[in-house]
């Protein structure tokens, strides 16, 4: 068995087109886990971890796919995750059980819109991270300013570990500043990986970029401060050391240089993840909801987390990542949230979309669990008593289509396909038109759904009728709202009664719920019904419609009824008290002032910089707050928040006015009052 010590969970993100499946695709080259390489858009079989027919079609990752390879001595469970913001999910349950990260960003571009948002969802769960300026070959590549980029944009402490030995098209190699060795990549795919001299000509500006990384080091090491001042030399296995304790405290990120199309780079950054990522051990403590410690040791009682599902023809396919303790095919264990017992059948390491059977999974592992019955996001568990997990971020839809099935044989075979869907995705929601009875579906994006139906007609032979896109809106309340509610009724027999007191305001979060109740006014046992019936009220707002956010709820009080008060007239008194504290904006008692919120997105366009203009006066017009640009080689970035209603169709308008020279990225930046 591997040592914990050898393995590194990683993911590698990016903003989309940054290279990531290229790189995954050249990690398992390198790693000996393929044979052969494939390209994402270069014919053949497709990339590795592409394996969905959708994303050989589109080009692009939908799904996170996950593998396992060797580097010398150490094991490396990979996560290539999705670039494109739609599959934003996809990103956030992968760092949500990773160790480490690489993020990938391109030597043109630098950080993009995406970018920002990987960088916030590593930070989210406290990801120690690599940087890998990748496509150092394309033209316009300038890694020092996207190191500024990473430092201004994302307030990161990146250092370059390496200086390029050329650049664009005569880009060669790189320059290792720890060891001041210049590595080159010969071999018809870059396999022979030769270490040699210092060029002449880059010795000086070599030991320029060594300086900056020594001086920026010593801030973590007073060893290292100490022998730079006595003029020493620095040891490497002392640089190393200090690299891999600053990176693990995430006041520290190293970057590195490449481009994986070209083969060049890939060797040096798995040598990387091995020496300053951190293995399981290595990791903050995980804690429970309960604030239970969870230290990766196999020999204690165990505790797994259900990340990812995907639901396939023998039955469901469970991503899990073990926390503690050790797991094997037959052992009986708890579902934490369900309070059931669980029998394990199978484990499966995952290779993209191929199965390999293990038979034992301990602390620090990756594994697939096959035919278990649960949800994204349970635990599973085996000590006293039971423990959860936190649960991951799930950001909330923007966009709706409605949906009807063509003919009645679609009918059964699109339900199958939506509950599917809806059960392997978090971010994908069902819901029913209460005045049309159509099925509405809400995603991230128009692509996020036209994926999905894509999916309806492949794997279902379902045809639907699709309706034009939605704006998923929310309504919020303006200021603080009272409720004294007394729920009451007698019809002959046994009566319902249940009175409460309490008060909404506005919140950042989106639901908040604190019981204040003291002295037994209520009874405990009905305070999980009020929080249910108060939940069920934000489903649906009193001015359109809409779901209901950024509420905080306050019980502090009320009554009940030794024989008639129950559950349900609790979970009752709790609804109808809110939409009497949120009235329809008529009303001339408006307490809480509801008002409408729509999703804003952050748009970032690339165009030529003949183009500018009408890009700009595009956005304009769109009632878009442009919020700067930025010039480079050939091309502008603008970037501008537009209201989401104002953007579809975009991609064809910016093809008209560019002469499908333009490109363009969107991603959700906050509901604003509409």
């Amino acid at each position: 068995m591997i040592p914990r010590t050898r393995i590194r969970n990683i993911g590698i993100s990016a903003h989309i087109d940054s290279g990531k499946t290229t790189l995954s695709e050249r990690i398992l080259f390198y790693t000996g886990r393929i044979h052969a390489i494939e390209e994402v858009r270069g014919g053949g079989k497709g990339a590795t971890m592409d394996f969905m027919p959708e994303e050989k079609l589109h080009g692009i990752t939908i799904t996170s796919a996950a593998t396992t390879c060797q580097w010398h001595d150490t094991q490396i469970n990979l996560i290539d995750t999705p670039g494109h913001v739609d599959f934003t999910i996809e990103v956030e349950r992968a760092l949500r059980v990773l160790d480490g990260a690489v993020m990938v960003l391109c030597a043109v571009a630098g950080v993009q819109s995406q970018s920002i948002t990987v960088d916030r969802q590593m930070k989210r769960y406290r990801v120690p991270r690599l940087a890998f300026i990748n496509k150092m070959d394309r033209t316009g590549a300038d890694p020092l300013r996207v190191v500024e980029g990473i430092r201004d944009r994302l307030q990161l402490n990146a250092v370059l570990l390496q200086y390029p030995i050329g650049s664009e098209d005569q880009f060669q190699g790189v320059i290792d500043l720890v060891q001041m060795t210049a590595d080159y990549f010969e071999g018809e795919n870059g396999e022979n990986w030769v270490k040699k001299a210092i060029p002449e000509s880059l010795r000086d500006e070599a030991q320029q970029a060594r300086d900056k990384l020594l001086d920026a080091l010593s801030l973590f090491s007073e060893p290292m401060t100490e022998m730079l001042l006595a003029g020493e030399e620095i040891p490497k296995e002392l640089i190393w050391q200090t690299i891999r304790q600053a990176t693990l405290s995430l006041e520290f990120t190293p970057v590195l240089l490449g481009s994986a199309f070209k083969n060049k780079g890939v060797q040096n950054l798995l040598d990387a993840v091995t020496l300053y990522l951190p293995s399981p051990i290595d990791r903050e403590v995980v804690k429970t909801v309960e604030s239970v410690s969870v230290y990766p040791n196999p020999d204690a009682s165990l505790v797994a987390l259900a990340f990812k599902l995907t639901v396939e023809s023998f039955g469901q396919l469970t991503y899990t990542r073990i926390y503690s303790g050790t797991l094997k095919p037959g052992d009986t264990v708890y579902n934490s949230r369900t309070e059931q017992r669980v029998q394990i059948g199978r484990l499966v390491r995952m290779h993209a979309n191929k199965r390999e059977e293990v038979q034992v999974a301990v602390a620090g592992d990756i594994v697939a669990l096959l035919g278990v019955d649960c949800a994204s996001g349970d635990t599973f568990c085996t000590g006293e008593p039971l423990v959860s997990l936190e649960k991951m971020f799930v950001p909330e839809p923007v966009i709706t289509l409605a949906i009807t099935p063509k003919k009645q044989e679609d009918s059964d075979r699109l339900s199958k396909a939506l509950n599917r869907f809806q059960k392997e995705d978090p971010t994908f929601r069902l819901s029913i038109d209460p005045e049309s009875g159509a099925t509405l579906i809400s995603g991230m994006g128009e692509l996020h759904l036209e994926i999905y139906l894509e999916r309806i007609q492949r794997e279902y032979n379902a045809d639907v009728y699709v309706g034009t896109p939605a704006v998923a809106y929310r309504e919020t309340i303006g200021q603080q709202a009272t409720f004294d509610y007394r729920f009451k009724k007698q019809s002959g027999g046994p009566g319902q009664y249940a009175h409460i007191t309490g008060w909404i305001e506005p919140t950042d979060e989106p639901f908040v719920f604190e019981n204040r109740v003291v002295g037994g006014a209520i009874p405990k046992e009905y305070i999980p019904a009020c929080e249910k019936g108060f939940r069920e009220a934000m489903q649906s707002g009193k001015l359109e419609g809409y779901p209901v956010t950024g509420v905080k709820v306050v019980l502090d009080g009320g009554s009940y009824h030794p024989i008639d008060s129950s559950e349900l007239a609790f979970r009752s008194a709790s609804h109808q008290a809110i939409e009497g504290a949120m009235p329809t904006a008529g009303y001339a008692y408006a307490k809480a002032k509801p008002y409408i919120l729509e999703p804003i997105m952050l748009v970032e366009v690339e165009t030529p910089h003949e183009f500018m203009g009408r890009v700009q006066g595009d956005l304009s017009s769109r009632r878009g707050l442009l919020l700067g640009s930025q010039t480079m080689q050939g091309y502008t970035v603008i970037r501008a928040e537009v209201r989401l209603a104002r953007m579809f169709g975009y991609s064809t308008e910016l093809r008209s006015l560019t002469s499908g020279m333009a490109t363009f990225s969107m991603e959700f930046a906050c509901y604003r009052q509409s």
